[in-house]
């Protein structure tokens, strides 16, 4: 079998942790996946996978041999994108991540956009509440929230975000409206678990930090949800504002406690540094952060209905 193929072959296994699903990722059959396997393993001289009867994991030698097939597949496919003629015309497959809420919101429709003006670039979208490891999975483009800290990304800011408190008007009628942090001790708080920007709540005032515990009575891994809850009039909750913007601007919400919120957060089209940029990254790029930086919803103000 060509070298390339086992490559291919052992990349895949490793990604999806299973001889199976291997397969059905590559549409052959398991019993050549084996084959495939333990012929590297023979000819290199060493075990790449650690096998048990109910999980397969990388071995030491495994995951760096994982870590130069990404690249030298990589590089291959970069010298046939250029031979095809990649770098003028925007063409071939373009992953990019985000998180699901913003994703969901903001990227899915200019993906649709995008790909109709740009036939020949088939897409994929990682929608994810994680920070992706981009040369890792594979990707092409991230929107990220928050400041840059990897040397090998370059960045481009499309809008900013606060960290909001936020509930329904109904609730504060009920309960009143916090003036100061300490009151939400009393307070039926609904806290999301996706992002430790939204579980960490921390406030400043006069440019210092005020530290505060809450204990939350409902807790949700859903950004979705903790938004749904506070819409009810249960309790209150921290998002980041382009999360409410909508219902704020509506009137379902309402945005207390300003005067404490900690700054602004950057949202930042994201992409590897290089040298040669394909035109499918440069294009959808430019694309993205064009249509990010015109919405009203990704602006450090959040406007309620007059």
């Amino acid at each position: 079998m060509d070298r390339f193929q086992e490559m291919l072959i052992f990349l895949a296994v490793a990604e999806e942790e299973g001889f199976a699903a291997a397969a059905r990722r590559l549409n052959i059959s398991p019993p050549s996946v084996t084959r495939a396997i333990a012929a590297m393993e023979e000819r290199i001289g060493t075990q790449l996978l650690s096998r048990t009867t109910r999980s397969l994991h990388l071995s030491e030698a495994g995951q760096r041999y994982l870590e130069d097939c990404r690249r030298i597949l990589g590089e291959v496919e970069e010298a046939e994108e250029a031979a095809a003629g990649s770098y003028s015309i925007p063409c071939g497959h373009l992953t990019v991540t985000a998180s699901v809420l913003f994703g969901e919101l903001f990227v899915a429709p200019i993906l649709v956009d995008y790909l109709d003006r740009f036939p020949s670039v088939y897409l994929n979208a990682l929608l994810v509440d994680r920070v992706v490891n981009m040369a890792d999975e594979g990707i092409d483009v991230a929107i990220r929230i928050g400041h840059l800290h990897e040397s090998g990304l370059h960045g481009i800011k499309v809008g900013e975000v606060r960290q909001v408190i936020c509930g329904a008007p109904a609730y504060f009628e009920r309960h009143g409206r916090p003036q100061h942090p300490a009151e939400l001790s009393d307070a039926n708080i609904v806290m999301s678990s996706a992002s430790h920007l939204l579980s960490d709540w921390q406030f400043v005032h006069d440019g210092n930090a005020l530290g505060f515990r809450y204990d939350p009575r409902l807790v949700v891994t859903s950004n979705a949800a903790a938004i749904n809850i506070a819409c009810l009039g249960w309790g209150i909750t921290r998002v980041l504002s382009y999360q409410v913007a909508g219902h704020v601007e509506a009137g379902e919400l309402e945005v207390v406690l300003q005067a404490f919120e900690p700054p602004a957060l950057p949202i930042q089209v994201v992409y590897p540094k290089s040298n040669r940029v394909p035109a499918k990254v440069r294009t959808f790029v430019d694309f993205l952060s064009e249509r990010l930086a015109m919405d009203p919803a990704l602006k450090a103000v959040v406007k309620a209905r007059s």
